[in-house]
């Protein structure tokens, strides 16, 4: 358990250089070598793809990565903790998925993605010709017939177990895949938007390349989880007395009552209706948007109906955007799953206000993701992140 804890890491898009210098530090053969590769001082940047294929390859030959000698599935089982002290268990299995795009409508997004992370990922895999590390794909899986297979498994001994970053992890070889149903499309990207589209176009070149590893769980799991991202707003100017009168345009504005709890008090009043906590260091004001609002009259909400009956997309378009307008200096915007997190930055750190939210259902990314359409940016954090270095595949 202690060395494969030293071997694997986070996705690569939420690790920053100091935590990247941290895992490379851990062990030589960290998969963060391979997935963020570093050009050697006196070589030009992208160099740094080859020296990935050229220590992806050296591993193999001195038996650092073992290729099992038939297809498998691998079950993994990730044991958490939330911000709010819940323990859970999200279960899932690595497999291979068609690698083609969005077109035939059987893999669905819900990010809109950027060129440069495409481009980098996309270099890699031309160099590596393997898939380092996995999407993340959520199967409706109304009949649970995907559940029940992974949870059979887990039933039995671990083949392997480690820790990242708190979260403890086990991992079951399924050599036989037979019991396993094959998840009836379309599936849904949580995770690796980039990744999905950047094997797509590989599979383009390389036609043998067509498929991409994914972490396939089950939407019934009782262990999924989707926490909100808090916006954190810096920069002078931004008082909210002055953004009153605005909003109560909108929404009915309410103070937070004392001794209550933030986050379970938001998530009373936005049970069934549109709400945000706005704080700043005087105080937290509760928004409650009003019913028969007529959102569609708004621009930044010409989107579909499934975006416009996103909280996150109202709260971005009434709130957020009225707090990054409001000031005379230009707004700096962090963003921040935990609630007390976000809070003491206001308190503490020297933000000027935050806002929170309550967390994107399951199901309505399925229903944006259905619509063709896409989330704002932020809107959905699903934790915890898939481990990288668990299981590689290889393309040929």
């Amino acid at each position: 358990m202690e060395r494969l804890s030293r071997l694997i890491a986070p996705p690569y898009d939420v690790i920053d250089a100091g935590e990247r210098a941290q895992l490379a530090a851990l062990d030589e053969h960290n998969i963060v070598h391979v997935m963020l590769p570093e050009a050697p001082n006196g070589r030009p940047p992208d160099a740094r793809y080859a020296v990935a294929a050229e220590l992806l390859s050296a591993w193999r030959q001195r038996g650092v990565l073992m290729r099992d000698p038939a297809p498998a599935l691998y079950v993994l089982a990730q044991d958490f903790t939330l911000p709010s002290g819940d323990r859970r268990t999200r279960c899932g299995v690595f497999a291979a998925v068609k690698a083609e795009g969005y077109e035939p409508r059987r893999i669905r997004p819900h990010e809109k993605t950027h060129a440069g992370p495409k481009a980098d990922r996309l270099a890699l895999l031309r160099a590596t010709a393997t898939n380092i590390e996995s999407i993340f794909l959520l199967a409706p899986d109304r009949d649970r017939a995907l559940a029940n297979a992974i949870s059979a498994v887990t039933q039995g001994n671990p083949d392997a177990r480690a820790e990242l970053n708190g979260v403890r992890i086990r991992l079951w070889i399924a050599r036989d895949p037979s019991p396993f149903p094959l998840p009836a499309s379309p599936l849904y990207i949580a995770d690796g938007h980039h990744r999905y589209e950047t094997a797509s176009a590989y599979a383009q070149e390389n036609p043998a390349a067509d498929r991409v590893l994914a972490l396939i769980v089950s939407a019934q799991d009782v262990g999924l989880a989707v926490l909100p991202t808090h916006r954190v707003i810096f920069g002078a100017g931004r008082e909210l007395e002055r953004l009153l009168p605005r909003w109560s345009e909108w929404f009915d504005v309410q103070q937070l009552p004392a001794g209550a709890d933030p986050v379970k008090h938001l998530a009373s009043v936005g049970r069934d209706h549109t709400a945000c906590l706005v704080a700043d260091r005087s105080r937290i004001l509760a928004l409650l948007l009003r019913s028969g609002a007529l959102l569609d009259r708004l621009p930044s909400l010409a989107q579909s109906t499934a975006v416009r009956d996103l909280d996150v997309a109202r709260i971005e378009s009434l709130v957020v955007k009225e707090l990054l307008g409001a000031g005379t200096s230009t707004p700096i915007v962090r963003y921040v799953a935990d609630a007390t997190e976000a809070l003491t930055m206001v308190q503490h750190g020297g933000a000027a206000a935050a806002v929170l939210l309550n967390p994107t259902r399951v199901d309505q990314v399925f229903a944006v993701a259905d619509a063709g359409d896409v989330m704002p940016p932020k809107s959905t954090y699903f934790v915890p992140k898939v481990p990288s270095g668990l299981v590689l595949r290889p393309l040929s």
